[in-house]
């Protein structure tokens, strides 16, 4: 007798072709994201390439009970893609198309495959830009997905303040459109916010109307050093308690100054802690802005700043903070690492970031520092130990750095989301009558749970 799941991959072969595949490597590539999870190699995948085929393929899934993963770069770092319990990996990196550029209402429409780096190649001759700047080479379906954030978030917003609206796909295949082009609406629930950040496990999102922004008249960036990682961390505060529009400020403490130093061949900087500044606007309100952050850094210690002049020369700089997850793991190699990605009001970020060094000084691992501390949040990159007890103790260091965020009136996850391995901190953080929302809408929106099960929820 056919299975219900053989049954589906014959009917979804019909619909997709070739493109619907059991290959082995094909399906290793889709067990997993850049975390520590254990994979999980999903029984098919499926590489749609418009809204039509995602609907096709969830009504399918929906009627057999078969699970389905929607699956991008697959960058994410808390077992997101990870198809814990099988079924169809719905890879939606094909939907490249860029559908539609108004500039003079600064908004595009996308599919959800094409990345944040092909839309501004896109974009740039129009003299506008997409801000939202995680880093990796993610889609920006998944930054929905996953809430993402970056380092122009102090400026510019997270993906939630940038997408006016989306079409996402429900579990039974209907097809819903949220939100629009307007910058303002008082109609009806904010369906658009309610798919930000679900996961995947609500609808899988297909097309995103987002927001743009001109490419600013002058940009600025500088480096600046100091004895202390205190000294570096207070001037976080004090520029952003300034009002000054910083378009990013980044911390690195000196283990990770000294990875990405290594790795990125960058000269004229030491293996201390730093911060790097990027200002945006006209060159007086430039010049202004990089000043007044300057006599602030000086006031706490700062060594001076580090002019990036050109714009070569800033993005060598802003490329070597992007490959820093790289430089971390290249202190020791063969290690896996545990992202932490907590984020706490900015008034009590020296508590959060100095606590979290001394929890990593006493537990004896490398984990590097590094963090868009513009708001609040940060990042130790725990590498585990290749020892019996290596991810034990590294899980445990976790748990320290977070409970101390929480305490602080701060979050388990900033930007990387729940998925897997943030769910255990999700009842603390919100509290179990909220938990219990959450999951009535999961129930309301996707009854037969098909929608990117185990992630989120513990049970």
């Amino acid at each position: 007798m056919t299975s219900p799941l053989d049954a589906v991959i014959a009917d979804a072969r019909v619909l997709l072709g070739d493109r619907l595949t059991t290959n082995a490597a094909l399906r290793q590539q889709h067990a997993h994201g850049e975390d520590t999870q254990p994979p999980r190699l999903p029984d098919a995948v499926a590489y749609v390439e418009t809204t039509a085929e995602v609907a096709g393929i969830l009504a399918l899934c929906n009627t057999a009970g078969v699970p389905v993963v929607p699956f991008g770069a697959g960058t994410s770092l808390e077992g997101h893609v990870t198809p814990v319990r099988g079924g169809i990996s719905l890879d939606l990196t094909r939907m490249t198309r860029v559908l539609e550029v108004n500039p003079a209402d600064l908004d595009c429409r996308i599919e959800a495959g094409v990345t944040r780096q092909a839309l501004n190649l896109h974009l740039r001759d129009q003299g506008m830009f997409f801000p939202v700047d995680p880093g990796s080479e993610s889609t920006i379906g998944g930054m929905c997905a996953t809430r993402a954030s970056g380092t122009n978030a102090v400026r510019y917003g997270t993906i939630r303040e940038n997408v006016l609206g989306l079409t996402v796909v429900l579990a039974d295949g209907r097809i819903i459109r949220t939100g629009g082009r307007v910058r303002k609406s008082a109609t009806g629930y904010d369906l658009t916010r309610l798919f930000i950040g679900s996961e995947g496990t609500l609808g899988v999102i297909t097309e995103i109307q987002l927001r743009l922004h001109g490419i600013p008249e002058a940009s600025s960036a500088a480096t600046c050093q100091f004895a202390t990682l205190d000294g570096a961390v207070e001037t976080v505060i004090a520029v952003i308690q300034a009002g000054i529009p910083v378009a990013r400020i980044e911390l690195l403490d000196e283990v990770q100054a000294g990875a990405s130093i290594a790795f990125s061949k960058l000269d004229g900087l030491e293996a201390a802690p730093t911060l790097l500044f990027e200002f945006h606007g006209t060159p007086a309100a430039v010049a202004e802005q990089a000043q007044q952050a300057e006599e602030i850094a000086a006031g706490f210690g700062a060594r001076g700043f580090r002019w990036a002049t050109d714009a070569e020369e800033r993005t060598r700089l802003w490329q070597a903070r992007h490959n820093a997850y790289w430089a971390s793991l290249a202190l020791k190699p063969g290690h896996k690492g545990i992202s932490t990605d907590t984020i706490v009001p900015i008034s009590r970020l020296a508590e959060a970031v100095l606590g979290a060094k001394q929890d990593i000084l006493a537990s004896g691992l490398t984990a590097p520092i590094v963090g868009h501390v513009g708001d609040g949040n940060f990042h130790a990159l725990i590498l585990v130990p290749n020892t019996p007890d290596g991810l034990d103790r590294a899980w445990a260091l976790d748990r320290k750095i977070v409970a101390r965020a929480l305490d602080l009136d701060g979050s388990c996850s900033g930007e990387h989301g729940v998925g897997i391995g943030k769910r255990e901190f999700l009842e603390r953080e919100h509290g179990a009558e909220a938990l219990a929302v959450m999951r009535s809408l999961k129930a309301t929106l996707d009854p037969r749970g098909i929608l990117n099960p185990g992630k989120m929820f513990l049970n």
